[in-house]
């Protein structure tokens, strides 16, 4: 079915389609139709199409059942200047379902093109980090779960269905992806990324992209505008503290934080992007014209818009309830430095830039300023077919979310991220017909495991469901709390309480007894929503300074082992969890991250085997918070060692055990000799060598051995997933190409220097699981 509204074509503004203006024609350019527009607005006008309303469209559009309000619009935009961008239709009144958002954003949409003296349409943007954050969405694994698959093509499937749905319901754009690359895990937005390596992160970045816009000519309204945030170096603050500043040199920027941003437009034809909260050597984002105009416009020719990060303006003066950076003595000479560093608009209510018109009256500002920043927005929207056919159809929204296709890339997803850390004895895969009691225990054993901004799936199984939706009647199946990681709570709730020692041990000698009933023990331990988050508030902090479990689960793991029964432990967590004790004394581990919907029965399918898990690690799992940071691709001065302790992590980047065994070849080139500007191929075989098909992913290092600056001991550039059959081989290559040889030099120019370079190939990013190769430049 055609997503098209049945509610009729856009309604021209008051003036004939006979005497209608360039830019109301669809048979000229959008650009030339932007031009036009343009020349006709007002100041107002423009300063309006750089504002959005989000919370106070429940003031200003909608009623409180979240239905579209006349009258309050009538009220509110009655000089017909109209607006840029409505945050978050879905979330109006108690929140919408898919056809109840797509009818709000119909009739709010109908408004503007009608009642404004332009009639220029409004962007609805949406979250849409593992998928739209609504009712009925379909939900996937969290962004760190999905870089544990090391697989673009599920990312941009994912994407694709993503963008489908929330495009169905009326938005255009997505606040997604997230490309920052995470070097600490006490930052609680680590479950947000893809990862702690730029080039894993900007390749599931670019697939992204690619996912939300496909070919950007957005001509079956199928696909969404996507938004690279946040720019940039948000993932290493200081202190591992949301917001805090990032104190890297240029260098170590353009690297390691800048690449996937730069990748993600390049090659996925980004549109719009996110300034960051953080500062960058004394300049926040949101005021940083190098970040924003030389590097990003100029150097990256990015043609797109730059929208702020909620309320970001704000805090270059200074914000009660969480911080600010002083830049600016008050809200006008904040809009005024935004304006000039290239932020087009600001998110998500009229702020600070309601003084855009009095800024250009009094000459602070130029309406040439505003023009620069307002005709990429207004080119988009054109691009878009807004003007021309902006209405989409309730029945077909209604039809799309969470339906049966979307549900199997969910489950895909999910079994793709499911990591195996530990296999003592073989313990995994559990044989279903030799068990007859299994005890599903764990305070993340019965609930929904979905992360941060997550809407609400219409369905969504959790680890008991799927162990009992797997063994049927054949097995006894008992549960037990064990222990509570934090009190109830949510994401969006402020106060996060500690549990109570004396509930929990009650809840710990309950599961005891309980599992003494079973014949194997399945714990589900980690973190939860609230022990990992982002600290947007004073109020709502999300940051930690240990990455130890939480409470009394390491008690409870205890008094489990001295059963004497075999344990399974699944990890579920939005950050690395330094969890030494469950390493040494657990003989199964399965890292699961946030799963999303088909958590249960993803769970369930790996550990009886009828899935071979495939996951491998996105980011480093350090020994403890003393050992951050803790990134593998670290230079060769760092990690020297420690008094007492090991400096190696617990598990390293890119490792993930099997059901099956792999034998890797040595690596082999094509050509062992090349220039600077030239290329090679590299071959490496691999083998299935056990009983049970498998999915390996090959890992391609490299480190140049010497040159003008210090260089890691090794960065990941390549990498591909290979199923094999048992006894099945197959040659996996790389082109080594010079972007994958290049580096900023001592003079900060993009270069391949002449030298020798060792290349590595295999299966983690551990020395141990790596054979090298030597490639000289010259």
């Amino acid at each position: 079915m055609k997503n098209t509204s049945k509610s009729g074509s856009a309604a021209m503004p008051p003036n004939s389609k006979a005497n209608a203006p360039a830019y109301r024609n669809p048979k000229l350019t959008p650009e030339r139709r932007t031009k036009d527009l343009l020349g006709r607005m007002t100041l107002e006008e423009k300063a309006a199409q750089m504002i959005c309303v989000w919370q106070k469209k429940a003031e200003t559009l909608v009623d409180v059942d979240g239905r579209f309000d006349p009258a309050k619009a009538r009220a509110s935009f009655k000089k017909g200047h109209g607006l840029g961008q409505v945050g978050r239709p879905s979330d109006a009144g108690k929140g919408l379902d898919a056809r109840q958002m797509a009818e709000l954003t119909n009739a709010i949409q109908r408004f503007f093109l009608e009642e404004s003296r332009l009639g220029i349409p409004v962007i609805f943007h949406e979250e849409c980090l593992h998928g739209q954050a609504a009712i009925g969405g379909t939900s996937f694994p969290q962004p760190i779960g999905l870089g544990a698959t090391f697989d673009p093509e599920l990312a941009e499937a994912l994407y694709t269905m993503t963008a489908l749905e929330a495009r169905s319901r009326g938005a255009h754009q997505a606040l997604t992806p997230v490309v920052d690359v995470a070097r600490d895990p006490r930052w609680g937005r680590v479950e947000e990324t893809f990862g702690e390596d730029p080039f894993l992160v900007s390749r599931m970045g670019i697939a992204a992209v690619r996912g939300f816009q496909g070919d950007a000519t957005f001509r079956d309204k199928t696909r969404l505008i996507a938004t690279l945030k946040h720019f940039a170096a948000h993932g290493q603050p200081e202190s591992g503290m949301n917001c805090a500043p990032a104190n890297v040199s240029e260098r170590v920027l353009r690297e390691t934080f800048l690449y996937p941003f730069e990748q993600a437009i390049r090659h996925g034809g980004a549109i719009s992007i996110m300034p960051s909260y953080n500062e960058i050597d004394g300049l926040p984002s949101h005021a940083n014209r190098w970040l924003l105009r030389d590097v990003l416009r100029k150097e990256w020719g990015f043609q797109g818009y730059a929208v702020s990060d909620y309320y970001a303006i704000w805090e270059l003066s200074y914000r009660p309830d969480t911080h600010g950076h002083f830049l600016a003595k008050d809200k006008k000479e904040a809009c005024r430095l935004a304006v000039e560093a290239g932020v087009n608009i600001e998110l998500p209510e009229p702020d600070c830039y309601r003084h855009l018109v009095e800024l250009v009256r009094k000459g602070i500002l130029k309406e040439s300023q505003l023009d620069e920043l307002v005709a990429p927005m207004l080119l988009w929207k054109f691009r878009m077919g807004l003007f021309d056919d902006p209405y989409v159809d309730p029945e077909y929204a209604a039809s799309v979310a969470g339906c049966e296709a979307h549900r199997a890339v969910a489950l895909r997803a999910a079994r793709e991220t499911i990591t195996l850390l530990k296999n003592e004895g073989g313990l995994l895969p559990l044989d279903a017909g030799a068990l007859k009691t299994i005890a599903v225990i764990g305070p993340n054993a019965a609930r929904p495991m979905l992360g941060g901004y997550s809407g609400q799936p219409a369905h969504c199984s959790t680890v008991l469901d799927g162990v009992k939706a797997r063994t049927g009647k054949g097995v006894k199946v008992f549960y037990s709390e064990g222990c509570k990681i934090t009190q109830p709570g949510s994401w969006n709730q402020d106060e996060v309480l500690p549990s109570d020692p004396a509930e929990d041990r009650r809840l710990i000698a309950e599961a005891v007894r309980t599992a003494r009933k079973a014949d194997v023990i399945v714990l589900a331990i980690g973190g939860n929503e609230q022990t990992s988050r982002e600290a947007w508030s004073l109020q709502h902090m999300g940051d930690r300074t240990s990455l130890d479990l939480i409470g009394r689960q390491d008690e409870l793991v205890r008094a489990l082992l001295a059963l004497g029964k075999p344990v399974v432990v699944l990890l579920f967590n939005g950050r690395p969890l330094s969890i030494r004790e469950v390493s040494e004394s657990v003989p199964a581990i399965l890292e699961c991250w946030y799963l999303g919907q088909a958590t249960g029965t993803a769970i369930a399918e790996v550990l009886f085997g009828d899935i071979n898990p495939s996951g491998k690690l996105p980011i480093t799992i350090p020994r403890s918070v003393g050992h951050v940071p803790a990134y593998y691709n670290h230079k060769p001065s760092a990690r020297r060692g420690y008094l007492f302790d090991e400096v190696s992590p617990l598990f390293a980047f890119g490792f993930g055990l099997s059901y099956t065994t792999f034998e890797f070849s040595p690596p082999r080139l094509s050509k062992k000799n090349i220039r600077s500007d030239g290329s090679t191929r590299l071959s490496v075989d691999v083998k299935n060598t056990g009983t049970r098909a498998g999915t390996e992913v090959v890992q391609l290092y490299i480190r140049d051995l010497v040159s003008s600056v210090t260089r890691p001991v090794k960065e990941l550039k390549g990498f591909q997933r290979v199923e094999l059959q048992p006894a099945e081989s197959r040659t996996v290559t790389f082109e080594i190409t010079p972007e994958l040889l290049a580096f900023w030099d001592v003079n900060l120019r993009f270069t391949v220097e002449p030298g020798d370079f060792e290349l590595m190939t295999g299966q983690s990013s551990r020395d141990g699981d790596l054979q090298k190769i030597t490639l000289r430049v010259s």
